[in-house]
């Protein structure tokens, strides 16, 4: 128990640090703007904010434009890759959704996998090649970042300047070792075949066809990425477009290293000193101010939009067509992109609430409005802000409670924009804001209340980045003011000091009371529902369920937590840190998001690992958005009662094992659950004989083993001659006209060769005459898996094992012997955390099935 509580602390830590030393650069980062601006005022960047052209603006946007498009070319030629091209109509909206928030919470690519994923899904692709994909992408990106680098630092390396403290003298030798990088991994897709395995991730290297293109896209990505900063910067005779691209790549390594979220002020720092021997700071500044605004928040107010039309066109079919190919991504990308959104209102209210009115709108709003009401609407603004900043959590956490209040603020927030100053820029961007999110209710789903989410350290440490950097914009912008007891209490349209200090003052108080309600509410009482099971709900529940497997939750092995509503549930039992739950949730599909959401909770609560085992393709989506990963299993084999023809040729050799049988005397039959129990000592007699011939014992959780009070929930398939019984398994019945499948089989080791084929055959009859739909057989395991070079670890092992792995388990001829059934196989997965992880969790669950750890090392 200590070795495990120490464990938990050192990942907690190890979680922390990254933050940590993020918060830690960005105090830096205002050190240093601080110290390179103590000779200038906010007037002299707002001036050289102004005098930017226009036109220079205008191929900035232009520029912007043209880097969002290129990016796409990344997927483009990852799905080429994988021999799965799509049309650029569908991979254009998938990526720009993607990089517009991926760019703004750093480390792009990764950020926008889950987008990824559910629209490359959507369109048959497979979770591996999926993956294959981020990969690519990701190592394109950082291809393109050491090949133009390399060109840069190694022929004109920016000077280094002292406030940066780097260890090089010169970027030369770093230049020199990105080229051998790039030379090397060039090298080896022309020499190697097999793929690259680096930290456990597979990583498939393209074919030489593939190496140019590649190149070309990346760099051309990184070097629109800097021209448009280079466009919104005064012209320097001594300042080259080479010179400058290099300064901006050491810039955004710098933000990417920081893991501060779109290296939101490492970059404009470290950009800052590196410029400063060619503009003065303020012209570099508001150029920065500008960049930021153009090439990172437009793009992803833009997305925020486009989700928001897809919303409408929900409504309205007429314009559907337009977002069609956005619908199987929104669901994803929306509670990210609204969160960041959200935080972005918040951060532009504070912001807002911090800097001087220069325009004079104020001069002649005092005509109009009272001077309580302009000193109150800016207090209460910034409020407004705080508010939106702590809601964005609650948006990414999809809390409908959290939608509804940012729907309330945003209001506020434009009103209270147009009283405090007719600040009606600011308000037509709320407004914008607004309306992309308005019609996306359906996207935030969850009931739970604001104070019961765990507020990660991320998202605190990022609230205290944002007020940083407001208390740090307040100093520099009122330098000037002589700081007094007496400043607090002025009132004036003109004193702009005093009303910026009420309006953080109260914003700081604003999130205080929300974190410290959060550490006083009272501990939520334990939830018993598992421990005490209601059988009749149970019972309910599992009699409408699409699926049989259902069923399991009568075994008595696991545990069981139900949705909110009592509608739903879910079966899970506890091994270690791992918390394995059975299948997909029970119940309505509309109650799962919010179970799974709960069950991650819970287990986070206790330190524990949330697991989901052979889980259906169909709700992937939901073990995605609470940030699991997927390891393909096997495949499930399920017939088609419809479809099934017992004088097809296919079915000719279980024709002639069904007349064979019925020939010697054999006969099936249904008995009732209401007669089990009066035939438990016959059936306990098959199955002790069964277990002895296989030398095996029970198994649990994902299948039965022999109980009498679980076998008597069910009706039970015989096969008899005369008064012996030969065979049985128990009949899992599902909602009428759905499926049917079968859990405990057991056969006499006397019984005639072909004794299940007849047992499954009547079963299949059986189910037609009854108007199933389904008969399911089951799992087999590893199968479907594919051993390409370019496919994970993960899947080439399995394919391995199903081939090779006999002496084990008989997995390739339990596929073979369902196969004859002519089933259609349907992928189950597991939904775990991180690939580190995966190890552990698969031996807790091989302890979880097997009975403990003596099961798994023997059958």
């Amino acid at each position: 128990m200590r070795n495990e509580t120490s464990e938990l602390i050192k990942e907690k830590i190890i979680s922390i640090l990254p933050f940590f030393v993020g918060l830690v650069l960005f105090g830096g980062a205002l050190f240093v703007l601080h110290r390179e601006l103590a000779h200038y005022h906010l007037a002299d960047i707002r001036r050289s904010l102004a005098a930017i052209p226009q036109q220079r603006i205008t191929f900035a946007f232009l520029l912007t434009v043209a880097s969002y498009l290129v990016m796409s070319g990344y997927d483009i030629l990852a799905l080429g890759i994988i021999n799965h091209p799509l049309p650029y109509r569908k991979v254009t909206p998938a990526s720009f959704i993607g990089y517009a928030f991926s760019n703004n919470l750093g480390l792009s690519m990764l950020a926008g996998a889950s987008v990824r994923y559910t629209l490359y899904a959507a369109w048959g692709l497979r979770p591996g090649e999926i993956g294959k994909v981020v990969v690519f992408c990701t190592l394109t990106l950082w291809l393109g970042f050491l090949s133009l680098g390399g060109i840069l630092f190694l022929t004109a390396p920016p000077a280094i300047p002292a406030g940066l403290h780097l260890p090089l003298a010169s970027l030369r030798l770093a230049g020199l070792i990105f080229l051998l990088v790039v030379a090397s991994y060039l090298l080896l897709c022309v020499v190697r075949r097999k793929p690259l395995i680096l930290f456990g991730r597979t990583i498939g290297l393209p074919r030489p066809a593939y190496l140019a293109p590649q190149i070309v896209i990346a760099v051309l990505d990184w070097t629109l990425a800097g021209s448009v900063l280079y466009v919104l910067l005064p012209t320097s005779p001594s300042l080259t477009f080479g010179n400058f691209l290099g300064i901006f790549l050491l810039a955004q390594l710098a933000g990417l290293i920081s893991q501060v979220p779109g290296g939101v002020g490492i970059f404009e720092t470290t950009a800052l000193l590196l410029l400063q021997p060619y503009f003065p700071a303020p012209a570099v500044l508001g150029s920065l101010v500008l960049y930021r605004g153009m090439y990172y928040l437009l793009p992803l107010l833009l997305a925020a939009t486009l989700l928001g039309g897809l919303g409408i066109s929900s409504r309205w079919h007429r314009i559907r067509g337009l977002f069609q190919s956005l619908d199987s991504v929104a669901s994803v990308a929306a509670p990210w992109l609204f969160s960041l959104v959200a935080f972005g209102g918040g951060i532009i209210l504070l912001l807002s609430g911090a800097i001087p009115d220069t325009s004079g709108r104020l001069h002649w709003l005092k005509h109009i409005l009272p001077l309580a009401v302009a000193e109150i609407s800016h207090f209460l603004a910034s409020l407004v802000g705080a508010g939106l900043l702590v809601l964005a959590r609650g948006l990414q956490r999809r809390l409908d409670a959290a939608y509804v209040l940012t729907i309330l603020l945003f209001i506020a927030g434009i009103v209270f924009s147009l009283l405090k100053g007719m600040n009606y820029e600011e308000a037509a961007v709320l407004t914008i804001m607004l309306g992309a999110i308005l019609p996306c209710h359906r996207y935030f789903y969850r009931k739970a209340a604001l104070l019961s989410e765990p507020f990660t350290a991320g998202w605190t440490i990022a609230i205290g980045l944002v007020f940083s950097a407001t208390l740090w914009l307040i100093f520099f912008s009122y330098k000037h003011v002589e700081y007094s007891q007496t400043l607090w209490w002025q009132f004036a349209f003109n004193d702009n000091a005093p009303r910026s200090l009420r309006a953080m003052v109260g914003a700081i108080m604003v999130v205080g009371f929300f974190f410290l309600a959060r550490l006083m509410r009272p501990h939520p009482p334990a939830d018993t529902r598992e421990e005490t099971v209601d059988m009749t709900r149970l019972q309910k529940i599992v009699s409408r369920s699409a699926r049989t497997n259902a069923n399991l939750a009568f075994l008595g092995d696991k545990k069981i937590l139900f949705s909110r509503s009592g509608d739903a549930f879910l079966m899970y039992r506890i091994k270690g840190r791992s918390w394995v739950v059975m299948g997909d949730p029970v119940g309505p599909v509309a109650e799962w998001p919010e179970l799974i959401w709960r069950f991650k909770e819970k287990s986070d609560i206790h330190g524990g690992w949330p697991v989901f085992y052979e889980v259906s393709h169909e709700h992937l989506r939901y073990y995605i958005d609470i940030g699991l990963m997927l390891f393909k299993l096997g495949e499930e084999a399920r017939v088609s009662l419809r479809d099934f023809s017992l004088q097809s040729r296919a079915a000719k050799g279980l024709r002639y094992t069904k007349r064979r049988l019925e020939k010697e005397g054999w006969q099936f039959t249904i008995i009732p659950k209401t007669e089990v129990a009066g035939l438990m000592p016959e059936l306990r007699a098959v199955s002790d004989a069964w277990l002895a011939a296989k030398n095996t014992r029970e198994k649990g959780f994902s299948m039965g083993f022999f109980e009498p009070d679980y076998l008597a929930r069910f009706p039970i398939a015989l096969v008899t001659r005369g008064d012996d019984i030969c065979a049985f398994a128990n009949v899992w019945p599902g909602s009428p006209g759905g499926e049917l499948s079968i859990d405990l089989m057991r056969y006499r080791p006397e019984a005639p060769q072909g004794i299940m084929d007849f047992l499954f055959l009547h079963l299949i009859l059986w189910g037609q005459e009854q108007q199933f739909q389904w008969f399911n057989l089951g799992m087999a395991p590893l199968a479907g898996m594919t051993d390409h070079r370019l496919a994970p670890l993960w899947n080439r092992v399995g394919a391995f094992v199903f081939r090779h792995g006999e002496h084990f388990y008989n997995f390739n001829g339990l596929r073979s012997y369902k196969e004859k059934f002519k089933p259609r196989w349907e992928p189950r997965y597991l939904a775990a955390p991180g690939r580190v992880k995966l190890l552990p969790i698969l031996s807790d669950v091989a302890v979880i099935i097997s009975g403990g750890i003596k099961g798994t090392m023997g059958k």
